[in-house]
This record gives C-alpha cells, sequence and structure tokens, in this order.
C-alpha cells in the first residue's frame, strides 16, 4: 500500500505514488504509527515506498544515498529536507523535471530522521508530506575525532581556530565530509573557511581580522557519520571564545618604530630596533602567541655557539612571542642607544624596558603584530605559529576541500614544541 499524494485543490483522480529508498537497501517511514525500528537495516533491491504499519520495523542504511521519487506524470517534486534530531541537515540534489531527489551529504547512523517532501500538480497547486524514518547503527567503532582550538578565552582578532584531527584524511572526497561538518559562527556574522595545513590539521579564519568584540562558536557535526569504509565521526567539545579590540601593532624595520593601533586608532609609537643583517626580523603578519614577564635567553637555542661574537646568554623581561623559533617583542636596555635609528638585534624587536611593559600590558594573546620594510624572509604560514593571515584568501580558498584543490603548502618541521629564544 503505497503512500500517494494529492495536491490541494487538484482535479479528481490527479495524483502521483512518492518513492523513496536507500539505494541497496531499504529505507522504510516510522511515520505516524510510530513504530520502533529494527536493528539491522532493512534489505531489498528495489525502491521501497514509504507505506506505514507493513514496513514498520525496518531502518535505513546510512551508508547509502537517500532518494526520493516521484511516480506517475501528474505533479512533480519541488523541495526535499531531511532533518535529523540534533538538526542536522541533509543536503541534496533535485532534478530538473522534479522527479527525482538524492542526498549529496551522508545520512548519520543510529539517527532519527523527519523528511518533508513538497510537491506541486500540473496545475500549480502544492502539496506536502511529513515522513519519519531511522537509520541503522554504525557497522564499525572506529572513529575520528576532533580537537578544536585555542581554549576557551578572549583573544586578539589575530587568533585562527584549529581543528585537530586523531587520524589522517587524504582524500578530497572524505575531506570535504569532514569539512562539512565543522561548523564555526560568529557574532557579528563574518564569512570564513577552513584550510587543511596536513592531513589531521585545519585551521580556519574570515578573508580579514576576525571583528572586535566578537563572539565565536565552533561545533561538529561530525558524530556518527560515515567518512569512508569502516569510519565514522566522533564527539568533539564545542568550543567558546571572544575577541577583545582590534589591536595591530606595526613594526617598520626601515624607520625603527612600532606603532600601536586599537581599533583602527594610533594609540603610541615607539622607537625600535629590529633584527641585523643576517638575523634580520621576519616580514609580515604574526599572531601573539603568548606573553612572558622572565625568559632566560640564550643564543645556543638557535644555533649560535657559545663563545662566537654574536653569541649571548641574557635575562630578558615584558617578553611578548610571535613565533615559536624565538621571536619575541620585548625590553632591551642594552641597545637603547640604537632604538629608533639602527638595527642590531638577532631577530627580535627590543625596546626601552618602560616601553616594553607598556607593550606587554596593552597586548594580549591574539593580536597581531606585523612587520614591515624588514630585509629578512616573509613569515612562516603554519609551521612556526600563525602565519595564516600571509596567504591571500584566494589562495587560502585554495586550501579547502570545499571550494577549490588544495593548496600545495607543505610546512616544514613541526617546531610547536621547541622554545628556542632569539635576542
Amino acid at each position: 500500500m503505497s503512500t500517494t499524494l494529492f495536491s490541494r485543490g487538484a482535479r479528481a483522480g490527479v495524483g502521483w505514488t512518492l518513492l523513496a529508498a536507500a539505494l541497496g537497501a531499504g529505507l522504510t517511514a516510522c511515520g505516524a504509527d510510530d513504530h520502533p525500528a529494527a536493528d539491522e537495516p532493512y534489505d531489498a533491491a528495489d525502491q521501497i515506498t514509504f507505506s506505514g504499519p507493513t514496513d514498520a520495523g525496518k531502518k535505513a542504511d546510512p551508508d547509502k544515498p537517500l532518494v526520493v521519487t516521484a511516480a506517475g506524470s501528474d505533479g512533480r517534486i519541488t523541495d526535499v529536507t531531511a532533518v535529523d534530531a540534533a538538526g542536522r541537515r541533509v543536503s541534496g540534489e533535485l532534478t530538473a523535471d522534479g522527479t527525482r531527489w538524492h542526498s549529496t551529504s551522508p545520512l548519520a547512523a543510529g539517527a532519527h530522521y523527519k523528511l518533508t517532501v513538497r510537491t506541486e500538480d500540473d496545475d500549480g497547486a502544492p502539496g506536502r508530506k511529513v515522513l519519519d524514518f531511522d537509520t541503522s547503527k554504525p557497522t564499525t567503532q572506529k572513529r575520528l575525532n576532533v580537537s578544536f582550538g585555542p581554549e576557551a578565552g578572549t583573544y586578539g582578532v589575530g587568533e585562527p581556530i584549529t581543528a585537530e584531527l586523531d587520524q589522517p584524511v587524504k582524500d578530497k572526497a572524505q575531506r570535504a565530509i569532514v569539512e562539512r561538518g565543522l561548523q564555526v559562527e560568529s557574532t557579528p556574522a563574518v564569512a570564513g573557511s577552513w584550510y587543511w595545513v596536513d592531513d589531521k590539521q585545519l585551521h580556519y579564519r574570515p578573508k580579514d581580522y576576525w571583528p572586535a568584540n566578537a563572539t565565536i562558536t565552533v561545533h561538529s557535526d561530525l558524530e556518527n557519520l560515515r567518512i569512508a569504509d569502516g569510519l565514522y565521526g566522533g564527539t568533539a567539545k564545542p568550543l567558546t571564545i571572544t575577541t577583545g579590540d582590534r589591536v595591530v601593532a606595526v613594526t617598520d624595520a626601515a624607520t625603527h618604530r612600532l606603532t600601536l593601533y586599537r581599533n583602527d586608532e594610533k594609540v603610541r609609537e615607539i622607537p625600535v630596533t629590529t633584527g641585523k643583517p643576517g638575523f634580520e626580523t621576519r616580514n609580515g603578519v604574526k599572531v601573539v602567541l603568548a606573553k612572558q614577564y622572565f625568559v632566560r635567553m640564550k643564543s645556543s637555542t638557535v644555533g649560535i655557539a657559545a663563545g662566537t661574537s654574536d653569541s649571548y646568554d641574557l635575562p630578558v623581561y615584558y617578553a611578548t612571542r610571535v613565533t615559536w623559533s624565538g621571536e619575541f617583542v620585548h625590553a632591551a636596555p642594552w641597545s637603547v642607544g640604537s632604538q629608533g635609528s639602527a638595527n642590531v638585534s638577532h631577530g627580535c624587536t627590543g625596546m626601552s624596558t618602560p616601553n616594553a611593559k607598556w607593550f606587554f600590558d596593552n597586548i594580549h594573546e591574539g593580536d597581531v603584530v606585523q612587520v614591515v620594510n624588514s630585509k629578512g624572509d616573509p613569515m612562516e604560514l603554519f609551521d612556526n605559529g600563525y602565519g595564516d593571515w600571509n596567504l591571500p584568501w584566494q589562495k587560502w580558498l585554495q586550501g579547502s576541500a570545499l571550494t577549490a584543490s588544495p593548496q600545495s603548502a607543505t610546512p616544514g618541521p613541526d617546531q610547536a614544541r621547541l622554545r628556542p629564544q632569539s635576542l
């Protein structure tokens, strides 16, 4: 007994039959009868009509696409929505003639769905049918788990969102499933995109910096979604962070000045020194990684042998870290005579102790520190801190599995656990 949809106001006897199936496996509506579902998916070669009690206890196979077909020639499908109990929507495509709709994103396993099909007959009169169905449980216990970063808190407008996977994902189609399931929302709203840094790490950023005083929420919709044969999405702890004021510090290595802007207004200009020849400070946009009141800086941590003319071993105060390889903005009382006129450091940005204290008190993790007019190499993109903003937006989009082929930017050796210091 098939379920037939008659359009409101249609001629008597004009109607058509709705068929739905998970290809290679049956899909059955729980319907108004709300019968309990069996543990095993229903297996049938043909499309299965939503028919109520005679098909009760059957479950759809989540490893197969969902298909809705209009049988007959007196009407067409105009829209289909499938939403599970967690609010996750299934994407789909409808044929131009309105006779067939199929899902383009995977169903979740062990989930309850509400399927809404909207139709119209040849006279344009609308019809609607709402059906419920369940999917069978996952066939494997293997899960892809995700950890979001940074930790909850307040950050500057340059802080990217990170997602760490507990196992690699290399296939582009599988990456697309993962990426669609990682949801980022901000208030105020801004458009952004994920970038695959490597097979296990993604970064998310907007085209420009985050808005000041924004709230950013991150969560995963991957739980129980099939990603690959034998692999389903696992759970992920959601994340909420906020941003503070828009703080951007710009260091001009040619004029030997650091200018701090808050919400696009110039706050203070500070005389500084940057890297001398052979130790030039990196050009480009960096993000504050941490602040340390005291750091013991040793030249040996950056490959300068002790006892050479460039070696050092000094106590350093008010140190703001911008790269993992040892670049800081810090107090340098020994170079006050050169600050504002010459570059004499080993790569860091040095300033007087009072100025360094002021900077330390007015800069926060996630704030932006940009160096211009240095003769040094450009800031690395990913393996030495957060150089994400140095990648133009169109190239950033190429790192998404949803917009283009992945960007061929292969990170160098992971330095995240190394904590050397340059001076």
